[in-house]
């Protein structure tokens, strides 16, 4: 028996409300993935990043022998049970670490995944419209053509946001513009008086705030092509008023170490 006409007006009314929905919310980006929830930067949390269709954020760092790894401290010895700094040590040695016993005995043997392992993640997931904020901590001129590689080889780069020294060494943003054309650049605004600068910056597509702006300011941002990541005290805590006002004015993506209650609230709302 066919469904009457107003139930499948009203799925349909559903459908188009969810679609329209997820399009206007902002992403939510995981800062170093659920770090509150099990250990930053592993394969086991971001998996269950992609799982409930969050994006998240990763550190980028280079070993001794040249392979990218997703780390966030320059030596292993706070997330690891090993002691040493990433780039006097070579792969084999930092993927035969414990990266997860730290945080709990139910994560032992998770290892610190290469950025290869992460895209490749990314890649067979079918969380499609995640953003991976992607931190670049390493200083050369390697990297940004490394990274980019990287990513078109598994089919990723359009889920990327590039950040970490991007959003303040313009000569980064130049060699990420110069490995891709379709490389996601941010440029940090710490006020209002910095936004100007980055708005106008013709090498970056998104603009890194790290205060809350006005809706104006917000407007203008979007007037001019390009999109709003916000992180930084203001929402890296269980800021909820100010996600609320984020959401509110148009920000794009938030990025938090309370990635799971702000999108209860999104999703909530």
């Amino acid at each position: 028996m066919r469904k009457p006409l107003y139930a499948v007006l009203a799925a349909l009314f559903v459908l188009i409300a969810a679609s329209h929905m997820r399009a206007e919310s902002p992403r939510v980006v995981a800062h170093r993935g659920l770090l509150l929830e099990a250990p930053e930067n592993t394969l086991a949390n971001f998996r269950a990043c992609l799982a409930l269709q969050l994006g998240f954020e990763i550190d980028v760092l280079r070993t001794r022998d040249g392979r990218l790894v997703c780390i966030h401290d320059s030596t292993v010895d706070r997330t690891t049970d090993g002691t040493g700094k990433v780039s006097q040590l070579r792969l084999r040695q930092i993927q035969s670490l414990d990266a997860g016993s730290w945080f709990s005995p139910a994560f032992a043997r998770q290892r610190v995944p290469t950025i290869d392992q992460v895209f490749r993640l990314l890649a067979e997931s079918s969380a499609s419209d995640v953003l991976i904020a992607v931190d670049i901590k390493q200083d050369d001129v390697r990297v940004e053509q490394d990274l980019v590689r990287l990513a078109r080889r598994h089919g990723v780069l359009d889920q990327l946001l590039f950040i970490g020294r991007t959003i303040l060494d313009a000569s980064v943003r130049e060699r990420l513009r110069k490995a891709s054309s379709q490389a996601q650049i941010s440029r940090v605004a710490h006020d209002s008086a910095e936004l100007i600068e980055s708005i106008a910056d013709p090498l970056n597509d998104w603009v890194y705030v790290r205060y809350l702006p006005s809706a104006e300011e917000v407007g203008r941002i979007h007037q001019h092509g390009k999109r709003v990541f916000i992180a930084g005290k203001t929402v890296s805590g269980h800021e909820t008023d100010n996600w609320t006002r984020a959401a509110e004015i148009g920000i794009d993506a938030i990025l938090t170490d309370y990635s799971l209650e702000l999108a209860r609230q999104i999703r909530g709302k």
